[in-house]
């Protein structure tokens, strides 16, 4: 008890730095609200495992939470303070935004998060037949263990678009009654040379194919007539010819659904929870933002796995244009000067990921500059690797805002870094804005397995996390 303590305990406790275990320092209703939130989570991605689904879910709960979109909009129209607006790019990223009291000149607060994972994609003439079955060629995206990706269930998820414009939906490997996809691997008795090999070698890129199919067509006058067959099927199923493809968007992505892990429930486990265990709470934190001072913004991008390249991905324009389109339905007499200023008076959490200690690889993070699971929002002061190269790196000052609206509000918060200084590192989409004046800082929850087919949350992080975002959009300064 606290009269129990002595001097030298109450002063050491005021000077000293410990993170918390959230689960002891929550009460039962708080402990039922994260148990609440993680079901809608988990229900959202599994509807949501590409960034085409993403996009199209949280236009699907923007329109339901009164958000128009800013495409439809006059430029002679107003948009009074408590305005909800959303614009779309391309159908892969998609940007929300609650308009404050004071102008966008003064900066608004940003929640940034990508919506993209680890997958593997296919090629632009992916079928082919080779001792009688049908496979398809891949080439995986972002960084993943080649090995993890064979011998599980697999799902294809994505679009074809037709030379006449019209856009066909596939989805195959979700429903109960459906196949799946698999990448097969060598059976142990004859993998002596294989498992000699480096991890990262013993699966080759190329050899990441998509078993598919064995039957052949019934006439034998046709040449490779299994392949034959399946362009059949999928002809009869969705109108498209082999052709098709080569203006296809198709991603092979797990089979499984999201799952509570352990005896207690405590974790999620599914795939693609980088970055959408951060782009959900960001998402679902606008959602119930309603009266702001500074503009809200939660900008949801593509291609961070790649780099974030391209006129989807935190380095294109889409969010300048965005600012840019408001602060001129605003002010008729915008300028590019205006939106500068809006940027460099701009505050932005870079709502990504960090690795939690594992404890069945310890030795690759300093313990003490380490996230560890179920011990709240990780603020990752800077990014990059081996010197902090290709990263950013946020201002003591803008951590110091942060901490005091956090600690204020009771969000549970922990520092972090991705791992041991020359072990490695990664980036996040913090530079790309950053670069643009924007001041951001890294703040996401801690994920085990990241970059695997399943990876691993703690549902009271996701829970503190959906606050510290609510928060930041309602009191950032």
């Amino acid at each position: 008890m606290e009269e129990n303590k002595s001097a030298g305990q109450l002063l050491n406790e005021k000077l000293t730095y410990k993170s918390k275990n959230i689960w002891e320092n929550s009460n039962e209703d708080e402990k039922k609200l994260a148990f609440q939130f993680c079901e809608g989570y988990k229900q959202f991605l599994d509807r949501a495992k590409t960034e085409r689904e993403f996009t199209s879910e949280a236009v699907r709960k923007a329109e339901e939470n009164g958000f128009i979109s800013i495409d439809s909009l006059e430029l002679e129209a107003k948009l009074k303070p408590g305005a909800k607006v959303y614009q779309v790019n391309r159908n892969k990223s998609i940007i929300l935004g609650v308009i404050g009291r004071s102008g966008l000149e003064t900066g608004v607060n940003i929640v940034g998060a990508h919506i993209d994972s680890p997958r593997v994609d296919l090629k632009q003439n992916p079928i082919y037949e080779d001792t009688g079955m049908v496979l398809l060629k891949t080439h995986y995206y972002g960084g993943i263990k080649k090995y993890q990706w064979v011998t599980i269930p697999l799902a294809m998820h994505g679009v074809i678009v037709k030379t006449a414009g019209e856009i066909v939906d596939v989805k195959i490997g979700e429903d109960e009654s459906d196949p799946v996809f698999t990448i097969t691997d060598l059976l142990p008795h004859l993998a002596q040379d294989q498992m000699q090999k480096k991890m990262m070698d013993a699966i080759t890129g190329e050899g990441l194919n998509i078993l598919t199919g064995s039957i052949p067509s019934e006439d034998d006058k046709v040449k490779e007539r299994v392949k034959f067959n399946i362009l059949k099927i999928l002809n009869e199923r969705y109108k498209i010819t082999e052709e098709d493809f080569i203006s296809a968007e198709l991603e092979i992505v797990p089979a499984f659904k999201a799952k509570d892990v352990g005896i207690d429930r405590s974790f999620v486990g599914a795939y693609g929870q980088d970055d959408r265990v951060c782009s959900y709470g960001a998402l679902d934190a606008i959602l119930q933002v309603n009266n702001v001072e500074k503009t809200a913004v939660c900008y949801l991008s593509d291609k961070e796995e790649v780099g974030s390249m391209g006129n989807t991905g935190a380095q294109s324009a889409f969010l300048e244009n965005f600012l840019a389109k408001l602060m001129y339905i605003g002010n008729k007499k915008y300028n590019d000067i205006m939106l500068r200023s809006c940027l460099s008076k701009s505050k932005m959490l870079s709502a990504d990921v960090n690795s939690g200690v594992d404890p069945n690889y310890e030795g690759v993070q300093d313990k003490r500059n380490a996230s560890f699971m179920g011990k709240g929002l990780v603020l990752q002061k800077y990014t990059g690797s081996r010197g902090k190269v290709g990263g950013s790196e946020a201002n003591a000052e803008f951590i110091a805002e942060l901490r005091k609206i956090f600690n204020a509000n009771n969000i549970i918060w922990q520092t972090g870094e991705i791992g041991k200084v020359d072990l490695g590192g990664g980036g996040t989409i913090a530079q790309f804005l950053a670069n643009i004046g924007v001041e951001v800082i890294d703040c996401g929850v801690a994920v085990l397995s990241m970059h695997s087919p399943f990876e691993i949350t703690s549902k009271i992080d996701i829970y503190i996390m959906n606050k510290a975002y609510k928060v930041f959009y309602q009191e950032m300064k």
